[in-house]
């Protein structure tokens, strides 16, 4: 007779059902969320193992933010439960509110939804746990920050692009380089106005754009030109806007910059810290210690999943199917839960491996030419679920990458 124990996490409490195998509720109560009431919840799950001696305890919680991380934690850590084959996971929300739905009649309360959780624990087939050893999860605290200020980078550079619109309207459409690099900012925020750039000597503005890019231009000549014909084509603002955007524009590069500057340092820590993880990862073509990382950091031990297909659904890879009767749609959309940051260092790291990797590159270009649009996104999300296949092999067997010619299953 196995016990399950249901808990219903806040930043405050933790709502527990203890609940036998019969479904019968042995106990309920309510604690607070720290080291104390935890504590406090173990010694009432060890009284009940000693009354009913079940060969094996699982405790449930619904992964909710950062507050279940440290119940989850603490009982996977606990010596006196370790006797007793306990087991924790943290589920996704969605599944106990869609086990929920079952019961029609049910108020919406902390203790009723402990007790959905002990029953959910009770019917099975949770086959992953979420609890990982602790290397994994300090790397994947390391990579999802990294994955947050990637994105927060993105966002940034949207605004800026925004407001250098109004400063230089005609800038997109002619100039044929990034407008990120210093070079450029320092000539377009910097040394020179619209006006100045229009009636400057084209040789002038390439002699400083070789000087400041450091000889990185390939043609600074027709940067130059491209740059000066997009200041005289554009729009002219007020005095008034356009100190503001100027104001607007210097804080956006300031932001960026330390944006930048962060997510060099995240990667430094990344790659010392997986130096001490042994993978073979690395040994595909375009995969480096960055998307080795956000990949072990979710995926953690690979006995946690049953086979690849299991892993392509955990990282939302998996598409629905819709049949009925003798009809089968051939279009359908990728399943709506999953991992993001798996899903994320994924779909990143295919894009690298078909510009390294002949193999990938040759499955790429079929998935892309199969389709008249979105080419670009269904070829790289079909070329990350083959890189799943990949993936889980050199975890499972601890081999090393090796190109199969011609593979493009």
């Amino acid at each position: 007779m196995k016990l399950y124990v249901g808990i219903d996490v806040s930043s405050t409490d933790l709502y527990t059902c203890i609940m036998d195998q019969e479904g019968n509720t042995c106990a309920q109560f309510k604690t607070d969320n720290h080291l104390l009431g935890a504590t406090f919840l173990r010694d009432q799950i060890l009284l009940w193992a000693n009354k009913l001696q079940p060969p094996e305890i699982l405790i449930g919680m619904e992964a909710t933010s950062v507050y279940s991380w440290h119940p989850a934690m603490f009982f996977h850590q606990q010596e006196e439960l370790k006797s007793w084959n306990v087991k924790v996971f943290t589920i996704n929300p969605k599944l106990i509110r869609k086990f929920k739905e079952a019961y029609t009649d049910l108020d919406k309360t902390d203790g009723i939804d402990a007790w959905i959780i002990a029953d959910r624990l009770r019917f099975g087939r949770l086959k992953v746990t979420a609890v990982m050893q602790e290397q994994f999860i300090a790397l994947q605290r390391l990579t999802r920050m990294r994955y947050h200020l990637v994105h927060q980078l993105t966002r940034e550079k949207q605004y800026f692009l925004q407001h250098l619109f109004y400063k230089c309207s005609s800038f997109t459409q002619e100039v044929d380089s990034s407008v990120f690099g210093h070079a450029i900012l320092e000539l377009l925020l910097e040394s020179f106005s619209l006006d100045e750039i229009s009636q400057a000597d084209v040789q002038q503005l390439a002699d400083f754009l070789r000087q400041k890019g450091r000889n990185r231009f390939a043609d600074p000549e027709c940067i130059a030109k491209s740059i000066q014909k997009a200041a005289r084509s554009s729009y002219r603002l007020s005095k008034c806007v356009e100190d503001s955007i100027d104001l607007l524009l210097g804080l956006s590069i300031q932001s960026i910059r330390s944006l930048q500057a962060q997510i060099k340092e995240l990667d430094k820590a990344i790659t010392r810290h997986l130096e001490g993880i042994p993978n073979t990862l690395q040994t595909i073509p375009g995969i480096g210690p960055v998307y080795a990382a956000g990949i072990l950091a979710e995926i953690g031990q690979i006995d946690r999943f049953d086979n690849q297909a299991a892993l392509a659904k955990y990282a939302g890879l998996t598409w629905s199917k819709h049949q009925s009767g003798r009809f089968q749609a051939e279009e359908t959309s990728l399943i709506r839960s999953g991992n993001r940051y798996l899903r994320y260092y994924l779909v990143e790291a295919a894009n690298s491996v078909q510009r390294h990797d002949a193999s990938f590159r040759t499955y790429y270009r079929k998935k892309y030419e199969e389709v008249p649009k979105h080419q670009h996104k269904r070829a790289l999300v079909l070329t990350a679920r083959k890189l799943v296949r990949v993936i889980d092999a050199l975890l499972r067997n601890g081999q090393i990458y090796t190109p199969r010619k011609g593979e493009d299953r």
